[in-house]
């Protein structure tokens, strides 16, 4: 149990009410082989989730389900300036379009909680206080204009220790005057003390054992008396330690924080409990050059967040996967693969297959280039892998929207015919709406190329072939055509040609007589003679 040093009156204001909390938020911890494994995505509610942000939580999910863990679902809202209305709700939302689930947290429920940061300022202040009476943090008075001019004065200045002893803080004013300015409200914040000489080595999954000189170490900022919220560095590492993660698995990007956060364990004594890290590899541009932004799917035309985005400060409308069509399990497909590779040449996973065959040690060092060209192959091969009624379901709104009343056989019908040329249901319409409406005009380029001289001649002569049919199926249809084709001498080329520009006005389509018994008897023969007044 933790022993309560006597704190300054300074360190006491941070402290706040902290007596009864030590005995809540201390455990003891079993040896991490023993430990049950807990990872944990956390992200800011500052704005729509990146597909970067659903990757990383994805591999989460995979890692713990793996090991029969459980994921938590944490808000990190420290930074109260950056806060944006309905973020939270929208990457739950996203996450529940995924089919990525979390076992506790923040709308999900759990005895760790609270798990929204903004809720947890008194455990913070605890340990904040922990940090001051054991000499490995200190506060600082430094106003930004102080510090802006130190910045100018001093080239590539930080605030270490080498600089440290020149500055407003409690490390360099006499105890009274620091407890005077706290009594005032004069607003500081606690630094974390990192002493140089130091080796700090990351254990991390992904790229082996990081070594990191202190020397290079700033002493971080740890919290904040103006909002009386710790920064991300120590409310990280507290929550984690206190909801007994047991692996952070994060994006490449906190690499360089990840030694002040092995230091931090260290300095509260927990480094016998401190998660295994692994830190992903960057999402790059589609042509490698960069990270991926925002920027890159506007200029491009591909989404670069799960569901679209209605920013509610610019009004601001970003597109989303869900929006433009993509099927979830070809999104979660496509991510998985984004820096993880199986080692095999299977491409097309289910997520109970990528949760038996994921493995962090084969994801790579090196960025992964989002292909969003791959992606849409993916969402093609789902298209392919579902059943036919599944996309005539979503199809079916879109045929209702176009003013067309047809049962869902029919539509099934059309689906089966056609879902093999298309990368999205919605990309249907367009391709397929002959078989509900006939042709209004005829396509110049395939009319100059398909009617020919003697076309009105000959699909009069079809029609007629047609019309004294009683058995309208393709069959029936295959079996008259070409008897007739062979009997008459003409190209068969030239014929179906003509044929299928009367019936869908365009040069392309499938199967002429599967188009002409689904249409039916009767309005292929309208189709066929409007096209000989038409055309001539």
């Amino acid at each position: 149990m933790h022993k309560k040093s006597d704190a300054c009156p300074a360190q006491a204001h941070v402290k706040g009410a902290c007596g009864a909390l030590s005995e809540f938020v201390l455990f003891s911890f079993k040896p991490m082989a023993e430990r049950k494994v807990r990872v944990r995505f956390a992200p800011s509610p500052t704005g729509a989730l990146h597909i970067g942000g659903v990757r990383t939580a994805l591999y989460n999910y995979l890692f713990a389900r793996q090991h029969g863990g459980e994921m938590v679902f944490r808000i990190e809202d420290t930074d109260s300036s950056r806060f944006v209305p309905g973020a939270e709700e929208y990457i739950i939302e996203s996450f529940r379009w995924l089919g990525i689930k979390f076992d506790e947290g923040v709308s999900f429920g759990g005895k760790y909680g609270p798990y929204r940061q903004s809720e947890r300022r008194s455990i913070y202040k605890e340990y904040v206080s922990r940090l001051l009476d054991a000499g490995r943090a200190y506060i600082a008075f430094d106003t930004p204009e102080e510090l802006e001019a130190k910045r100018a004065e001093v080239k590539n200045f930080q605030y270490d220790a080498h600089t440290r002893l020149g500055m407003r803080n409690s490390l360099t004013m006499p105890a009274g005057e620091v407890d005077k300015l706290v009594a005032e409200g004069v607003q500081y914040v606690v630094r974390f003390k990192v002493e140089p000489g130091e080796e700090i080595h990351v254990d991390d999954i992904i790229r082996g054992d990081v070594v990191i000189k202190s020397d290079i170490l700033d002493d971080k900022v740890l919290y904040k008396s103006a909002d009386e919220l710790p920064t991300y560095h120590l409310a990280n590492i507290v929550d984690d330690h206190l909801m007994e993660i047991t692996h952070v698995i994060r994006g490449e990007e906190w690499l360089p924080s990840a030694p002040l956060h092995v230091l931090l364990y260290r300095a509260f004594g927990w480094e016998d409990t401190m998660p295994r890290f692994a830190h992903l590899p960057l999402l790059l541009k589609p042509d490698g050059k960069g990270k991926l932004s925002k920027r890159d799917g506007d200029r491009l035309g591909f989404p670069v967040f799960p569901l679209e985005w209605h920013d509610p400060k610019t009004g601001e409308v970003s597109a989303g996967f869900r929006e433009q069509g993509y099927f979830p399990e070809a999104v979660v497909n496509f991510l998985a693969l984004l820096g993880w590779n199986p080692g095999t040449e299977q491409e097309l996973f289910t997520l109970d297959e990528l949760v038996s065959q994921f493995d962090l040690g084969k994801c790579s060092k090196a960025g992964a280039r989002f292909d969003y060209k791959k992606a849409i192959w993916f969402n093609h091969e789902y298209i392919l892998k579902k059943n036919d009624d599944e996309i005539a379901r979503l199809f079916a709104p879109i045929v209702a929207g176009n003013g067309i009343d047809e049962p869902m056989e029919r539509i099934r019908q059309v689906v089966a015919m056609m879902k093999d040329r298309v990368d999205f249901v919605k990309e249907l319409w367009p391709l397929c709406s002959f078989f509900f409406i006939p042709p209004t005009e005829y396509d110049e380029k395939t009319v100059r190329k398909r009617w020919k001289e003697d076309s009105p001649q000959v699909m009069t002569q079809l029609a007629e072939i047609l019309e004294g049919l009683d058995d309208f199926s393709i069959e029936s249809q295959e079996h008259a055509v070409m008897a007739w084709v062979e009997a008459k001498g003409y190209k068969l080329g030239d014929v179906m040609n003509a044929f299928r520009l009367a019936l869908v006005g365009i040069g392309k389509g499938p199967g002429m007589f599967d188009i002409s018994a689904f249409i039916g008897k009767e309005e292929t023969l309208r189709r066929l003679h409007r096209a000989i007044d038409v055309l001539g």
